[in-house]
């Protein structure tokens, strides 16, 4: 299935549970290895095929073909 195309503001039209699902541990392992750090991240880059990610912290992430970003607004709304 072809990734769908994004929106004007660089999203996906539907974002793939899992992905956010993965999003939210990447998060979740960075506050709990590092919970002495200030900057918060504006969210995660994630590969839509290996569900791996790194938090971002630039305001204009630079994304590979097969990656996504997922905002920091949809990812904390899970974690409570």
């Amino acid at each position: 299935m072809p990734p769908s195309a994004p929106e004007p503001h660089g999203l996906p039209p539907m974002l793939d549970p899992g992905l956010l699902k993965a999003a939210r541990q990447i998060y979740r392992t960075y506050y709990e290895v590092h919970p002495e750090e200030m900057q918060r991240p504006i969210g995660v880059a994630i590969s839509r095929k290996t569900r791996r990610g790194k938090l971002i912290f630039s305001e204009r992430p630079v994304l590979l073909p097969s990656e996504c970003f997922i905002p920091l607004s949809q990812i904390e709304p899970g974690l409570h």
